[in-house]
């Protein structure tokens, strides 16, 4: 267990051997899972398929992260997860709080500099910290896998208006309807949960999002069809890794941490939460807007592994591209770039042949630096 410097308690778990049972050999790894999801993702494969396990069978030692208000971390020195309070965060605070916490605490238990692997959200926590010069001491490289830092071109139209939904009174409703649930569990779940599970929710967010899937005439009948408007239709996914994953079921997130999301879909950019008025952001920021996320301050020399798909929704090409442009000076030798074309957002992490087209060539990366 790890406690952030602001009262969160994160869980770390920890592979150090693979299935020969000899102690990893080589550097940590730490596996920073995305949005509604936990450190299962890195493991819901079968061994020889999923990356956790890949990696100790290759003589790392293997750490999965768990962000704060999931299962495995919904901990508080004060708060208790029934508290608003304790939901009062976004992706900076994970950023700023979380990662930082976890890498520190692997690098106290080891003694040694580690490679992180981030997807999706896990993405946009290490593009965010980097930027503001944290944990780059600690760490040996970083390998994002459907980097998230600009949202304004994703081509899902569902994801788009349910974005641009976001403002005014429906915000107001949600965000009431979600902090008054009789369940702890539904407090968590941000805004856009039914993005990708529509069954999972109810009442006024279902409704909501209904009326979305209606005025864009996208099949929101099933989970699956509704996970891939959203996130782009998977490749190589099995039906029995997808039942694992539904019977796993999402893991909670912020509201707040939803609605940060929408605003860089709005405002096409990657900046601090939006407080909605120059008064309220002066009152938190000193500034009247969100200070931004600069990603050219990320040091040119760190080794950076850089995948993503062609049938992504959310990490998609024309926005990776806009990253790719904010790293232009990067060290070239410092930076890899892997584009399976019919990879979508969840192949990356749960598709059965990820360990030869995605994970193989992250060991080469990480043997290399």
């Amino acid at each position: 267990m790890v406690t952030t410097t602001d009262g969160y308690i994160l869980s770390l778990q920890r592979i150090p051997a693979g299935r020969s049972g000899v102690t990893a050999d080589k550097p940590p790894v730490l596996l920073q899972h995305g949005v509604f999801s936990d450190a299962a993702t890195w493991l819901v494969n079968t061994p020889d398929q999923s990356l956790g396990f890949i990696l100790a069978d290759n003589g790392y030692d293997v750490w999965l992260a768990n962000t704060r208000g999931t299962k495995y971390s919904s901990g508080h020195t004060s708060l208790n997860p029934s508290d608003p309070a304790y939901w009062d965060w976004s992706w900076d605070e994970l950023a700023a709080y979380d990662l930082p916490a976890s890498v520190q605490y692997v690098y106290d238990q080891t003694g040694q500099n580690l490679h992180y692997v981030g997807h999706s959200l896990g993405t946009l926590m290490a593009l965010a910290a980097f930027s503001k010069q944290q944990s780059l001491n600690m760490t040996r490289s970083a390998a994002l896998l459907s980097p998230i830092a600009y949202l304004d071109q994703i081509i899902t139209l569902l994801g788009k208006a349910a974005a641009y939904s976001m403002i005014g009174d429906v915000t107001i409703n949600i965000y009431y309807h979600i902090l008054t649930s009789d369940s702890d569990k539904n407090l968590a779940y941000g805004v856009l949960i039914v993005l990708f599970f529509l069954i999972a929710s109810r009442g006024a967010v279902t409704n909501f999002m209904k009326g979305i899937c209606k005025i864009t005439n996208i099949d929101c009948s099933s989970e699956s069809s509704l996970m891939s408007a959203i996130a782009g239709p998977p490749c190589c996914i099995s039906p029995s890794t997808m039942d694992a994953v539904r019977n796993y079921g999402p893991q909670p997130t912020a509201t707040k941490n939803m609605l940060h999301f929408a605003q860089m879909v709005r405002q096409g950019t990657i900046a601090m939460y939006d407080y909605g008025s120059e008064d309220d952001n002066n009152e938190h920021y000193g500034q009247p807007t969100p200070p931004v996320y600069n990603m050219s301050c990320i040091p040119n020399d760190l080794p950076l592994f850089l995948a993503h798909g062609g049938q992504d929704y959310l990490s998609d090409p024309a926005d990776v591209q806009t990253l790719m442009g904010a790293l232009s000076d990067h060290d070239a030798d410092k930076l890899v770039v892997l584009y399976p074309e019919e990879y979508a957002h969840l192949d990356f992490t749960l598709a059965g042949n990820a360990n030869q087209v995605v994970y193989d060539p992250i060991m080469g990366f990480f043997s290399l630096n």
